[in-house]
């Protein structure tokens, strides 16, 4: 912060510049305005409903989803069942944590569930959750399906 030589005494100049603080702050908002819609884009599943609470995610885990085709994403991308314990051994996020989450169609059978819980331990991932939807059967009002997701370990 500058000052000068004024009579004898050194001062201080008291005002901020806050003009970088704007520019740095202006892009932020543009990066997160182009990415914010990507975040919210999955794979469209028929999750079962169960009676747990919901549990409050801190940070973006990774998500396997098997759709009613019996399909297999990481994320949203596509992988074969066979391809599926090579991807999450080669998956930074997922080798990191040591932890995903399985997000299933209700029609898919539980063998084809299995199989991708199987593919993910050997890939060296122990903790894998899985996301459902809330029950309405206990609740007061059964006008509808829950909306929020939750995460069952």
């Amino acid at each position: 912060m500058g000052g000068g030589n004024r009579g004898g005494g050194r001062t201080t100049m008291s005002e901020i510049n806050v003009t970088p603080m704007v520019d740095v702050m202006l892009v932020l908002l543009i990066i997160f305005m182009v990415t914010a819609p990507l975040i919210q884009q999955g794979v469209k599943v028929n999750l079962p409903e169960t009676k747990a609470a919901p549990v409050e995610a801190t940070e973006k885990k990774l998500v396997l989803s098997i759709d009613a085709g019996r399909k297999v994403y990481i994320g949203d991308a596509e992988v074969a069942l066979e391809e599926l314990e090579q991807k999450l051994a080669a998956n930074a996020k997922a080798q990191a944590d040591k932890e995903v989450y399985l997000h299933a169609d209700r029609d898919v059978p539980y063998g084809v569930v299995v199989e991708v819980m199987a593919a993910a331990q050997r890939a060296g991932i122990g903790n894998v959750g899985m996301i459902t939807d809330p029950s309405t059967a206990g609740r007061t009002s059964n006008t509808g399906k829950g909306k929020s997701k939750e995460a069952k370990r």
